[in-house]
């Protein structure tokens, strides 16, 4: 689904990412990325997205170099990518802001998102009045429209306590089992990641450091000593 080779990202003379390799395949297995910050977990987001343009290396989607492809593009070609901060309109109803969405992508089953982020009962209400926790789950929905083949989310458990991050990953993690989809998921949260992701990839100052299962990060003594050990 998502093949990553030899990327650097940098921004005027700082490098933000060298030469990072990441393979996510469509398997329904949600793919966590951690690391500390400044490790350019977004920058690796805004890469695959189109939003940030390499200095280096390649960008492979369903076997196809998308490396000078338009966010656009990647959008209508089933990428959606969720960010840090909500990006709901606090005065437009839960309601309309699906709709807007859907109708620039031609996309009109909202039924079905509605129902899969349990919102059926916030239609009506602005953006602006809902529970934090409720408006992450709008922002999940807004890139779920269009049915996606490949989901990036970018701290989706942000302002969250501990059990509704841990919530909304369980969710996130039968969601996309469910469906079958890729999915890509920054989080600080690594007790959410290790308990829902199949996968975790871990950078640190930009570079990939290892990729596994929970159990084998967990046990990978780089990155306990470049992160989990201070992680607590």
């Amino acid at each position: 689904m998502l093949k990553i080779e030899n990327l650097s990202v940098s921004y005027g003379s700082v490098r933000a990412l060298s030469d990072v390799d990441l393979e996510v395949l469509g398997d329904g297995i949600l793919h966590g990325v951690i690391g500390p910050n400044g490790a350019g977990k977004s920058t690796l987001l805004d890469a695959v997205c189109g939003r940030r343009r390499p200095a280096a290396g390649t960008v492979r989607y369903r076997n196809e170099d998308i490396t000078r492809r338009s966010v656009a593009w990647r959008r209508r070609q089933g990428m959606a990518r969720s960010f840090q901060r909500t990006s709901v309109f606090q005065d437009l109803t839960v309601h309309e802001q699906l709709h807007l969405v859907a109708q620039h992508l031609g996309d009109n089953r909202l039924d079905d998102v509605i129902e899969v982020m349990d919102l059926a009962g916030y239609l009506h209400q602005k953006a602006g009045r809902i529970a934090y926790g409720v408006q992450r789950r709008v922002d999940v929905a807004l890139a779920l429209i269009g049915r996606p083949h490949l989901l990036l989310l970018d701290e989706p458990g942000a302002g969250l306590s501990a059990a509704e991050t841990l919530h909304l990953f369980e969710h996130l993690r039968d969601l996309v089992r469910e469906r079958k989809i890729a999915a890509v998921v920054v989080e600080h949260d690594v007790d959410a990641v290790f308990a829902c992701c199949g996968k975790v990839t871990v950078l640190d100052l930009g570079r990939h450091l290892a990729t596994g299962t929970p159990q084998e990060i967990r046990a990978d003594h780089r990155v306990v000593a470049a992160y989990l050990g201070t992680a607590a």
